[in-house]
């Protein structure tokens, strides 16, 4: 099934060319409008490339557990009837029957809307929106199709059906196709779907059907489209990261479940329809009424330069996803698991810059970090490339944001001497031979100028009981290590190292205290997962190896060094007054 994506998806491409071409002549049905954007048109083929990724990793579950109840309890599991033109047809006709309850759950159920929400997500309607799927529907979405199984549909022809269902409802997605007489009272058209997708009053939570709109029409849920359709979610999502876009919705319910005053209502919002509350809950957090007339489109501005160097970095993530596809059948778990977390990460790292969250330098970094992490597991001459690029880059992003403000005063000074001396303890430890102290006393140098960094404007160590807390953390870790520490000169320079580090977490913690804003937590986070970064590389070179090493302590440091980067610049730099880069949601 992987490589049939593979083969479909140039199709798909050209034929999101053709319409994107087509609405922008006269006679389209939008003419004068703006059926397609670049931004939204990268975040929603973003969100099928994170499917598709994610459809590699959970086949276990969702085929998986089909395939165990097929033997424990199929009916009639008669393979040369299912194999029959008229048996394939029959269990096409089943699976749009148990994807239509599966789609109506999605809308009424608020565990299950989670998943779905982002296929629903886009304020716009063209072939791009199809597809954008959810990367979570796997986890329960199963459960609807398993009365196939009990019936006795084969696996093989599960997966076929499934295929076809999925391949009808991409040409639905479009506005250039009017209303198509009988068609549309018999099969889901793209006038039919339209409706669903709308959040007008009189169209939510209509039109089901995947490929038989007859299901909308049996079960009463059907609406003919009469007005013209305004796109998304009630609950706007306003944003093009797509891990987010994801997770927004789960992140909602968790909230509503904590603040919830009682258990039932606690378990009750993950079940009742998207949106609802108790009357003790609607009391406390009110939420507004949704107003059509106050729907606004998301559409941070792009310069020209910026909207090449999002495509591009699209392009490259997609063959990348289509190489990894194509691929993924000869891999072991663990190797398609780091894959997925590569490219998924450059993903991110695009649609954060697309909403102005990173520039340009920020995403190369987080891409060639990933790509040093990946290259770590077998890749030498990858390895030897990107992991100190990453670090040149990272580099020059502070030099240039600094130039950007008009000055490089002493923060930029000292941000730039950590990463300089963290480039070197990356090279001392990727030569050949020994050169484990040099690195390690170069990563110590790096950790003097982040506690110098963290220190400016503040108090030493403001608050005492994060600098006792994380001292006692750091005397864990060296009680855990001691034991392989043979030579005394060692013993000392990891004792060093362990309080030169724990002094940093500690600062850190104690300026986000102090500033009690979101960037500071978020430089406290990175202070403290490169202790976790360090910890590994003790564990794993003085006690006992550990599986992965190189994807664990890199994967960290990496993500240490963003976070830190990313979030550390004050919002009021001494002698500079230029306003702080976004900080991470």
């Amino acid at each position: 099934m992987n490589k049939v994506i593979v083969f479909a998806t140039p199709i798909f491409l050209l034929l999101i060319t053709l319409e994107l071409l087509w609405s922008r002549s006269r006679a389209s049905r939008t003419a004068g409008q703006t059926p397609y954007r670049l931004n939204d048109a990268i975040n929603s083929i973003s969100l099928g490339m994170l499917s598709q990724l994610a459809g590699t990793l959970g086949k276990l579950l969702s085929l998986g557990i089909y395939a165990l109840v097929f033997h424990a309890v199929a009916v009639f599991p008669n393979h040369s009837f299912w194999t029959t033109w008229y048996g394939v047809l029959l269990a096409l006709v089943l699976y749009d029957l148990c994807y239509y309850w599966l789609h109506r759950a999605g809308h009424v159920v608020a565990v299950f809307w989670a998943a779905h929400v982002v296929h629903h997500q886009s304020q716009h309607y063209n072939l791009s929106t199809a597809l954008r799927q959810t990367s979570s529907g796997l986890l329960l979405g199963w459960i609807f199709y398993l009365p196939m199984a009990v019936l006795g549909v084969p696996p093989a022809v599960f997966g076929i059906v499934l295929l076809i269902d999925l391949l009808y409802q991409f040409w639905v997605h479009t506005e250039q196709i009017g209303k198509l007489g009988w068609f549309d009272r018999v099969f889901c058209s793209p006038s039919n779907h339209r409706v669903h997708h709308a959040v007008n009053d009189d169209y939510i939570d209509k039109n089901y059907g995947g490929i038989l709109i007859l299901w909308d029409r049996l079960f009463g849920t059907f609406r003919e489209e009469t007005e013209p359709c305004v796109y998304g979610t009630r609950g706007a999502l306003n944003s093009w990261d797509p891990l987010w876009a994801n997770l927004e919705v789960y992140a909602a319910l968790a909230r509503e479940s904590w603040r919830a005053p009682n258990w039932g209502d606690k378990l009750r919002v993950w079940f009742k329809p998207p949106g609802w509350q108790s009357a003790a809950m609607a009391q406390a957090h009110p939420k507004p009424a949704f107003a059509l007339d106050a729907v606004t489109t998301f559409n941070p501005p792009l310069t020209r330069a910026q909207q090449w160097f999002a495509a591009a970095q699209f392009g490259l993530a997609l063959a990348a996803v289509l190489a990894f596809l194509w691929h993924v059948d000869s891999m072991g778990a663990v190797d398609a698991a780091i894959w997925c977390a590569a490219i998924a990460s450059g993903l991110w790292a695009t649609g954060r810059f697309m909403q102005g969250s990173f520039g340009m330098l920020e995403v190369l970094v987080v891409e060639c970090g990933a790509l040093a992490t990946l290259a770590a597991l077998g890749m030498i001459d990858g390895y030897m490339v990107f992991k100190p690029l990453t670090m040149v880059i990272a580099i020059f992003f502070v030099a240039v944001r600094a130039y950007s403000m008009r000055a490089i005063d002493r923060f930029d000074a000292l941000l730039i001497g950590a990463l300089l001396f963290s480039l070197a303890g990356d090279v001392f430890l990727m030569l050949p031979g020994n050169y484990f102290i040099p690195g390690l006393a170069s990563f110590l140098v790096a950790h003097v100028f982040y506690i110098a960094l963290f220190r400016q404007g503040q108090a030493w160590f403001p608050s005492k009981r994060a600098l006792l807390v994380v001292l006692g953390v750091g005397a864990v870790m060296y009680a855990i290590v001691w034991s392989g520490l043979r030579d005394p000169v060692l013993k000392m320079a990891v004792a060093a190292y362990v309080t030169v580090i724990s002094l940093m977490a500690a600062q850190a913690i104690g300026r986000a205290k102090v500033l009690g804003n979101a960037a500071a937590r978020w430089v406290a986070l990175g202070a403290c997962v490169f202790m976790v970064s360090d910890s590994l590389i003790a564990i794993n070179k003085f006690v006992m190896p550990v599986e992965l090493s190189s994807l664990w302590i890199l994967a960290t440091y990496y993500a240490a060094q963003v976070l830190i980067v990313h979030n550390a610049r004050p919002a009021q730099p001494l002698g500079v007054s230029a306003p702080a880069p976004a900080a991470l949601p």
